[in-house]
């Protein structure tokens, strides 16, 4: 009995360097799990990640180091290897089974790290353009703005190019109109300067520019280039009211934009 006593306390002094480095592993392991997922949830929270999927990131980034902490305490008493190769080909399985569930949920975590849009902007991505109603782990929501909601796949969203509408300040308008040929072009070109001094949001610095593009069948082609501010109007709002200005400046002006028109030239017919 003594004798027994005795082995397993020699049995529990050879262990207990590796017990406590274990456990030191351990509270190491979940200290850690700890600081990240704060620094993970503030950076979240900065950019403006639902409650949801912040709560999700965060739990799954916890539990993993946790996990890593005791695979890697446990490795001073036990060899892991084979549990590690089981759990990997498990982990294989289950991946190769969800690819694309586990693709779109790799993709909705690089969206909202790198953040190319956020809730409320108007975005343009593959042949839809919109505004983004829900980002969530698998799926993004875009509201289109002929009013249809498009659920697209987070894969599909980050393999194709994105055009953010709201991160820009500025943006140009291209407008082309067409005058009579018995037109003065240097005056039509003034008259269109002009106008464009009362489209709301209309930015002097670049300037406009204008050109004669082109003879078309009735008409000289000419094209204007002008660029707004988006916090002042929009390019909607800005293209209806240069429409509108260039045709009552070219009526002051005494500028005809002409009909299609064309000339039939007859001859006599010959005896």
């Amino acid at each position: 009995m003594f004798q027994t006593i005795e082995y397993l306390w020699k049995q529990f002094l050879n262990l207990l360097p590796n017990l406590a480095f274990a456990l030191l592993i351990l509270l190491a392991s979940i200290y850690l799990a700890k600081l990240v997922s704060r620094i993970l949830e503030r950076a979240l929270r900065r950019r403006e990640a639902s409650p949801e999927i912040t709560a999700l990131l965060t739990m799954i980034t916890r539990w993993t180091l946790v996990i890593f902490g005791i695979i890697t305490a446990l490795q001073r008493f036990f060899d892991v290897t084979a549990f590690l190769t089981g759990l990997g080909i498990i982990g294989f399985s289950i991946g190769f089974a969800l690819q694309d569930i586990l693709k779109n949920f790799a993709a909705g975590i690089i969206l909202l790290l790198q953040q190319p849009f956020k809730v409320g902007d108007s975005i343009e991505v593959s042949s839809y353009s919109g505004v983004v109603q829900t980002i969530n782990i698998r799926t993004t929501e875009l509201r289109t703005f002929d009013g249809r909601l498009v659920i697209i796949p987070n894969a599909d969203l980050l393999a194709n190019t994105i055009v953010n509408l709201s991160r820009a300040d500025r943006r140009r308008i291209d407008l082309q109109i067409g005058i009579e040929y018995q037109s003065d072009l240097q005056l039509a070109q003034e008259a269109l300067r002009a106008a464009l001094q009362g489209v709301p949001g209309f930015l002097t610095d670049p300037p406009p520019f204008i050109i004669s593009e082109t003879f078309g069948d009735s008409a000289i082609k000419l094209r204007v280039y002008f660029w707004i501010d988006l916090t002042a109007s929009n390019p909607l709002e800005a293209q209806d009211a240069a429409v509108k200005n260039i045709k009552a400046e070219f009526e002051r002006q005494g500028l005809h934009i002409p009909y299609p028109t064309t000339t039939v030239i007859l001859h006599p017919a010959k005896e």
